[in-house]
């Protein structure tokens, strides 16, 4: 199978040539060792999957040092906790930069290691799955705003992909990407391994059938607001222990938590975040949506297109080495509006389906798997008019139509191939 550029490259070779280390993090069969190994040619490949090379570094750290002396790449870090004050010796020992490349599948606790032992002397990127520009081999990097400049810019690359639900449903792992690979077989092997060694390492579960059975509950929810205890009734867990596993697949890449708006001004908000996963093609997987017309003509369809558009825009962010969770949000809450029919003040729920803040800008962006869209989809932006000290931006319904328009002033229709 071909190698299927990714974004991300370009921040690679530029971080190797100013830390003196590297570190790409991300979820499982991301690609992190294929990207490491393309970019990195010359430079030995060690992999602690390895269960020899894994029990040498944990037993005799300054063995290994010696005989794998850097340059050199290192796969699946996280197995070998105690080699990263080594690594840090080994970095303030020498002057040279791009020593050390690592990559493992347990972001969370892999960014803590780096930032504990190795801050400032490497260089931390998160890899996730491919994104619809790199599986349609589009070379336009840029990170995805809804403004006009942005539009203008996107369209000399921007190219629908056709079917979409082929790809929502095969979903972005690399190597689900040569067709011969059989889909089941794939996610089935890799469920297998993730529970295996994934959430055997980040917590002590002793239940993995329970724990099969909760990524289940949690894939039927994507793109809902997070309820701790009903997925916990559905499980026979209690929620303590569901908010523990939550965090797990959180840790690990699977999913990712979309935390709310917060403003005192907003005083009616909603405070529950969001789940989404990351790959739609593990959440059918999960939810046994098996093919893309079912999947796309199901119940579930609505969910599966806003956890792609959402997972689209942070994969645009996460590729330019932005860590996003500080900038991006959900607003949902019941405020104050007069009925058409009568003069009457009620409270009615408002719900912005994803903000954008920038520079004191809020750029709120409504998802709908549609291909006729509306101004009137638009009526909560008006809440953002609210809060002080920031400013509403242009704001976007991005959904199925086949080009870019206006809606009205400072709202725009955008397609979801031009994320």
């Amino acid at each position: 199978m071909e190698y299927i550029r990714r974004s991300i490259e370009d921040l690679l070779i530029n971080a190797s040539k100013t830390f003196k280390g590297l570190l790409v993090t991300g979820a499982r069969q991301t690609g992190k060792s294929t990207l490491l190994k393309e970019l990195f040619r010359d430079i030995p490949f060690v992999t602690f999957d390895d269960p020899f090379l894994e029990e040498q570094a944990k037993g005799n750290p300054d063995m290994f040092m010696m005989l794998h002396e850097p340059p050199v790449i290192l796969d699946e870090v996280q197995y070998v906790p105690d080699l990263f004050r080594y690594l840090k010796i080994a970095c303030d020992s020498k002057e040279k930069k791009g020593l050390f490349y690592l990559s493992g599948s347990q972001p969370f606790k892999l960014m803590d290691m780096a930032s504990d032992s190795l801050a400032g002397r490497i260089a931390v990127l998160e890899l996730a799955p491919l994104s619809l520009r790199e599986i349609e081999r589009d070379s336009y990097k840029e990170t995805f705003l809804p403004t006009m400049e942005y539009l203008m810019e996107r369209k000399r690359t921007a190219k629908n992909p056709g079917n979409i639900w082929e790809i929502i449903h095969r979903g972005g792992y690399p190597e689900l990407q040569n067709p011969e690979v059989d889909w089941s077989l794939f996610f089935s092997s890799y469920i297998k391994t993730y529970l295996e060694r994934d959430v055997r390492e980040l917590a002590a579960v002793q239940d993995i059938d329970a724990f099969r059975r909760f990524m289940v509950s949690c894939a039927a929810r994507t793109g809902q607001m997070l309820n701790y205890s009903n997925i916990a009734r559905e499980v026979g867990k209690d929620a303590g222990t569901v908010k523990s596993w939550i965090s797990i697949l959180e840790a690990s890449g699977i999913v990712y938590i979309l935390e709310p708006y917060m403003s005192s001004v907003l005083k009616r908000t909603i405070k529950t975040p969001k789940l989404y996963f990351r790959d739609t093609g593990l959440a059918a997987y999960l939810t046994r949506w098996l093919t893309p017309d079912t999947l796309a003509n199901g119940a579930m369809s609505g969910a599966f297109f806003e956890t792609f558009v959402i997972s689209e825009i942070l994969k645009s962010y996460s590729n330019r080495g932005m860590d996003y969770r500080y900038f991006v949000s959900y607003y949902r809450g019941k405020d104050k509006r007069k009925r058409i029919s009568a003069e009457e003040v009620s409270w009615e729920e408002a719900e912005i389906d994803f903000i954008i803040e920038e520079n004191g800008i809020l750029y709120p962006i409504e998802i709908k798997q549609s291909n006729h869209v509306t101004a009137e989809m638009t009526s909560a932006f008006q809440v953002l008019d609210k809060i002080p000290d920031v400013k509403r931006g242009t704001g976007a319904v991005v959904c199925m139509c086949q080009s870019p328009g206006s809606l009205r002033e400072n709202v725009l229709q955008i397609p979801y191939w031009y994320l």
